[in-house]
């Protein structure tokens, strides 16, 4: 089984406005189009072996599903790649390629793939969010500054695909509990903050600080700093069901933020600076991630995906598993917010988010620390995207120029 979205959004776009691309005047619809290796800008400069070992990764975590397992797609993206057991070919060759062999990775590419330039109904202009792996201090239990809970996924919440009742809600999902045979919307965050929740035993940890656990629960998963230096891996479980409000959106409509200095660091600045008034306005995201504990994952790894393999900061992406299949890798072509520069690799269909929707539109995952925190903070960039996918028969592998 795949695992469900792990995180809200980008970040920037989570917490001030609900989508960072205006909707659609109707639904969104996938296009393909087929181009040429040498198209995709930067495709000549990328370290892809570096691509490579995290598609290898994917690819053992492919291999423990069943060939009829869906990852998505639609039209021809699902056509090519939309069940576990059409990546196999590729994977096993995938195998045979030395490490860290840029050309050979490059070679491989080229010869089992064919490259389309993705659209929404044939518009091109793709929008790149961002998100990381926060570390945050606490403790194992409530003690002195420690008093907000990190809670695990309640027994009595029930979440519900939708779209297996109703053919029209494709992606759609909500949750709630069951109260005298009804299903009944969740606690929301206010109720919950209240105590609702309250001798359950659900705490996983112990926070320091109630802004740490809303910016932990945005991300969807994080690492908890303990007391004796110890670190604690926690991922996304569940959510209530609420309906996501982006509190940057309420900040600029109360006039408290200009729409030009919204950023991750500008809210979480306003919320540290006004104290009083921060519970409030964070109560006013209905939204609650619940988490689960990583007891077995190595420091060095990052937090599992949709297909349960570890992210890799700046490789791994998250998408709308309604258009683009997990597990293929997609070429990306934006712009890095705080270098200014061109930001163009090779990038894998490993993750999903509750508000990255449509085909265009997706997510870069850049890691763990302060410098990740701050190019995902302010990640929300145009650019293009390409889905690399499966070609029935490998190319003819090309031959060698003759020597002069």
């Amino acid at each position: 089984m795949l695992r469900p979205f792990r995180h809200a959004a980008g970040i920037l776009c989570a917490l001030a406005v609900a989508a960072c691309v205006p909707p659609p005047s109707q639904a969104p619809r996938l296009s393909l189009r087929p181009v040429g290796f040498d198209a995709l800008p930067g495709w000549r400069a990328d370290r892809l072996s570096e691509a490579l070992a995290a598609f290898r990764a994917d690819c053992a975590g492919l291999a423990v599903l069943a060939p009829e397992q869906k990852l998505g797609g639609e039209g021809e993206a699902a056509v090519l790649g939309g069940q576990a057991g059409q990546w196999r070919g590729v994977c096993a060759a995938a195998a045979l390629v030395p490490p860290g062999d840029d050309q050979a990775a490059r070679d491989f590419l080229e010869r089992h793939f064919q490259a389309y330039a993705v659209g929404n109904d044939g518009d091109a202009k793709a929008l790149f969010t961002g998100y990381y792996e926060p570390q945050v201090n606490g403790s194992a239990v409530a003690d002195g500054n420690f008093q907000t809970p990190l809670l695990a996924r309640p027994d009595d919440l029930v979440q519900v695909d939708l779209s297996e009742f109703f053919a029209d809600l494709k992606g759609r999902r909500t949750a709630g509990r069951v109260i005298e045979g009804r299903l009944v919307p969740y606690f929301d965050r206010a109720e919950i903050e209240q105590g609702a929740l309250g001798g359950r035993r659900l705490a996983l940890a112990w926070l320091a600080d109630p802004i740490d656990l809303f910016f932990l629960q945005i991300q969807g998963s994080g690492r908890v700093r303990l007391p004796d230096g110890r670190i604690f891996r926690v991922a996304y479980a569940a959510q209530n069901g609420r309906p996501y409000v982006p509190i940057g959106k309420l900040l600029i409509e109360r006039h408290a933020l200009a729409p030009a200095q919204v950023s991750a660091q500008s809210i979480r600045a306003w919320l540290v600076a006004h104290p009083s008034e921060a519970p409030a306005l964070m109560d006013a995201n209905p939204s609650y991630v619940f988490f689960r504990e990583l007891p077995d994952l190595p420091a060095d790894l990052g937090p599992p995906g949709a297909l349960g393999v570890s992210l890799t900061a700046g490789r791994s992406l998250a998408v709308d598993q309604n258009f683009l299949p997990l597990g293929a890798p997609v070429w990306v072509d934006t712009t890095d917010p705080v270098k200014k520069a061109p930001l163009r690799r090779l990038m894998l269909a490993e993750d999903l988010g509750g508000a990255i929707r449509g085909p265009v539109r997706a997510d870069i995952f850049f890691g763990w620390g302060p410098a990740a925190e701050d190019v995902a903070g302010r990640m929300n960039q145009p650019g293009r995207e390409y889905v690399l996918l499966p070609l029935a028969a490998p190319r003819p592998a090309a031959k060698a120029k003759p020597a002069r």
